[in-house]
């Protein structure tokens, strides 16, 4: 553990000083400043450019006359079966397909033979399995289809195809979900945001136009149904106790986080801390560092990894859910928010430290939006030692789940589609990529 802050400032400091192989998407978990992330995806959009370089004047677009009907949208990802971004875009995509668009679906990994899967392909107009396409058969596949706007779900994530991006399949590119943060490529012409995960001072970091919802940018399934969760102890939590809970991947724990909540156990004698199990020897490097932090490592429960339904049902269980710094829960914040589990986060400056806090924000629970460690500490042990503000907040939660928009799927895809079709009416306008916002 001695070794990650060296570490963290060696990579800081090499996308000050320019250094290449630096990816993006690790940075997002590091204490890094928008401006940073910017400047080390600019590099990494730079490095990209140069290896599309050769096959830009073989492949060179023909002339293209747009196809009569709807606008036509195209989605790509590697996360269309049973992947978060597929959670987050489902019912979305239902919700999409009575209004005036023709939306297609270009999945990059095979089928997983899953529901979500299943589902996607009947929600998209045209649903394509593109997983075993060469870039070139790709890139080839979308000229024929013609996409006025093409939706880019990965960004820098895993799995991605960014190449594709920098070839320019379509003539309006855009950045969205999966990806938290600014590509810093020339190639991408929007990026979907609301206005509480980039505010105003950090916005002339981002390189995208942006998009802004009059709402949470992220989408959610509210199809969903939540069942009943076994009983405590057949999940391995003791019969009585406070149960606080981070389900995020073991990926997004820092120092600084973990310091966070050892504190907060220490100070609830009866509490525990459950945690997604993750991969191997993650586990027992969370109980040593418990330990040397003078905490009984049995405080620490881990979850296994489930079918999401029974998932969702374990949330019944979980009293607080205390999300980590710099980078958020998103999907997994989502899905406690839904089932009723009120979510403790500390909002940054970065769009990957906001998103719990802009879930939160839209339901109108800004108090649990911590400002400090000290802040974020106090609240969660206040509410800990007083079952009655427990309750109040989650009956608050209950209320404003069904009353405040955030999980209204119809107005989101009202405002998704508004939104795609101010970029393309500017786009046929002859004026280029600006930032606006969906009902103003």
């Amino acid at each position: 553990m001695q070794a990650l802050p060296p570490l963290s400032r060696k990579l800081i400091a090499g996308i000050e000083q320019g250094a290449s192989g630096i990816t993006p998407f690790a940075m997002l978990v590091e204490d890094t400043t928008p401006a940073q992330q910017l400047a080390c995806a600019r590099q990494f959009a730079a490095a990209l450019a140069a290896r599309v370089e050769p096959l830009q004047a073989r492949l060179a677009p023909p002339p293209r006359a747009r196809r009569d009907g709807p606008l036509r949208v195209g989605f790509v990802a590697a996360g269309f079966g049973e992947h978060p971004t597929a959670l987050l875009i489902v019912e979305l995509l239902e919700r999409l397909r009575p209004l005036p668009l023709h939306t297609l679906g270009y999945a990059t990994t095979a089928d997983d033979g899953g529901a979500l899967r299943r589902r996607l392909g009947a929600a998209f107009h045209e649903f394509h399995d593109v997983s075993a396409l060469s870039l070139e058969a790709l890139l080839r596949r979308l000229r024929d289809d013609q996409p006025d706007i093409l939706i880019d779900l990965d960004g820098y994530c895993d799995g991605a195809r960014a190449e594709l991006f920098a070839l320019r399949p379509a003539p309006l590119q855009v950045n969205w979900l999966a990806y938290p943060g600014t590509l810093g490529a020339p190639w991408y012409d929007y990026l979907i945001a609301d206005r509480f995960v980039i505010p105003p001072e950090q916005r002339p970091h981002y390189s995208e136009k942006i998009a802004w919802l009059p709402r949470c940018y992220q989408p959610s399934d509210t199809t969903r149904t939540v069942g009943e969760p076994p009983p405590r102890a057949a999940l391995g939590l003791p019969a009585t106790g406070m149960v606080f809970a981070c389900f995020n991947h073991s990926w997004k724990y820092t120092l600084r986080s973990f310091a966070r909540h050892t504190r907060i156990l220490k100070a609830v004698p009866d509490s525990v801390l459950w945690l997604l199990a993750g991969p191997a020897g993650a586990e027992e490097h969370l109980r040593r560092a418990a330990r040397a932090a003078g905490l009984d490592a049995e405080r620490l429960r881990f979850a296994p990894r489930v079918a999401h339904a029974d998932h969702l049902a374990r949330y019944r269980h979980v009293d607080l859910f205390l999300d980590t710094s710099p980078y958020n829960a998103h999907t997994t914040a989502s899905d406690a928010l839904w089932v009723g589990c009120p979510v403790l986060t500390q909002p940054g400056a970065t769009f990957a430290s906001r998103v719990a806090g802009s879930l939160n924000h839209h339901l109108g629970l800004d108090d649990m939006n911590a400002a400090t460690d000290a802040s974020y500490v106090e609240r969660a042990v206040r509410l800990a030692q007083d079952p009655a503000a427990r309750a109040a907040l989650r009956a608050r939660l209950a209320e404003a789940r069904t009353g405040r928009g955030l999980f209204d799927m119809a107005a989101y895809a009202r405002d998704f589609a508004a939104a795609l079709t101010t970029m393309f009416h500017r786009f046929e306008r002859g004026q280029g990529a600006a930032d606006f916002e969906v009902g103003r």
